[in-house]
């Protein structure tokens, strides 16, 4: 009998670790939306979570360690909130139609709290090291799916054979840029509905006559995003 409760409590320990940890990040991570990663200390996480220095500190080691976790989680969050859900959607264009839907739809909610992925590149733009490593393979993961459904929607016949693929998956981050820099730091109001009107521009020069409607969807499939290490 004793060993029995020596192995449930052994058992339990490495889930309960598990547990304050996520809670450890979660607070990281929006308290990185507001003041960026490099605000972000193991001091300011203690007085957050409640918890001692020391105890933060026991979860990750060092401040990189902790500021990679925060990206880690972000993108995860990300592709569970843009990437998954337009998998729904059928290949080519309706599928590039939900990606940029779920990608304005996380944007807008991000005017108010901050965008990791845009407050990170300022912040470590030209500062090498696993932090901005993280950072870049996070978007470059994402950038390339959005890259391969524009790819997609051309070998299915939804855009014109001319049409230049990596130019239209630039404009649409373009566009992505241009409304947190609108919305977020110029409070431009119609900041919105411009990034929509600009990606409707974009399939107006580049769709085929025989593109579906935007109401096209499929069954669903699942795929995930290269997770960054």
């Amino acid at each position: 009998m004793p060993d029995t409760v020596a192995t449930a409590k052994t058992a339990r320990a490495p889930q309960k670790g598990q547990q304050t940890k996520a809670v450890i990040i979660d607070a990281a991570l929006n308290l990185a939306a507001q003041i960026g990663l490099e605000g972000l200390s193991i001091g300011a996480l203690a007085e957050v979570t409640q918890m001692s220095k020391s105890g933060v500190f026991a979860h990750f080691g060092s401040r990189e360690e902790l500021q990679i976790s925060v990206v880690r989680e972000y993108h995860t969050r990300f592709e569970q909130e843009v990437f998954y859900p337009a998998l729904d959607a059928e290949r080519g264009l309706p599928r590039l139609r939900a990606m940029f839907a779920n990608w304005m739809k996380r944007t807008s909610a991000e005017i108010d709290s901050g965008c990791i992925y845009i407050s990170g590149a300022v912040e470590f733009d030209d500062r090498p090291g696993p932090v901005r490593d993280a950072l870049a393979d996070s978007v470059n993961t994402w950038l390339a799916a959005m890259y391969r459904a524009v790819v997609q929607a051309k070998a299915e016949g939804h855009l014109r054979t001319d049409a230049d693929e990596k130019q239209i998956a630039f404009e649409i981050h373009a566009l992505i840029l241009a409304l947190h820099y609108e919305a977020r730091f110029l409070r431009s109001p119609d900041s919105l509905a411009r990034a929509n009107a600009g990606f409707d521009n974009i399939l107006a020069r580049c769709a085929s006559p025989d593109a579906p409607p935007a109401a096209a969807t499929a069954a669903p499939a699942r795929r995930r995003l290269k997770t960054v290490r």
